[in-house]
């Protein structure tokens, strides 16, 4: 399962209202891809569709759809918005992952 804080679900309600997305309907696309300084590096966009293979979870009022093989690099990850000094931006606080990057956005397990 993946968690959504407070914070995150505020911002990611308001950009998919901004990107011509409906929260009710639509999705966050959550995934993992080869790259970044760690090995792994984190995806996330919006998506009107849902195939076979992903798995669906909701979470304060969210819903979120990974696919079938990210989802091994995702289980217990809880998407955080940050908007501090250093910049804002989505972090992801995955206890699956051994290292990360200074910036955030790569993982390697």
């Amino acid at each position: 399962m993946i968690k959504v804080s407070e914070t995150a679900k505020g911002k990611v309600l308001e950009l998919m209202k901004d990107d011509g997305f409906d929260p009710n309907n639509d999705y966050v696309r959550v995934g993992v891809k080869s790259g970044g300084c760690s090995g792994l590096s984190y995806e996330l966009k919006f998506d009107k569709a849902q195939v076979e293979s992903d798995k669906l979870f909701e979470d304060n009022g969210v819903k979120i759809i990974v696919d079938a093989k990210s989802f091994l690099y995702l289980i217990g990850t809880t998407l955080e918005y940050s908007g501090g000094l250093n910049g804002s931006g989505f972090v992801f606080e995955n206890p699956n992952a051994n290292r990360t990057c200074g910036c955030g956005e790569s993982f390697s397990l």
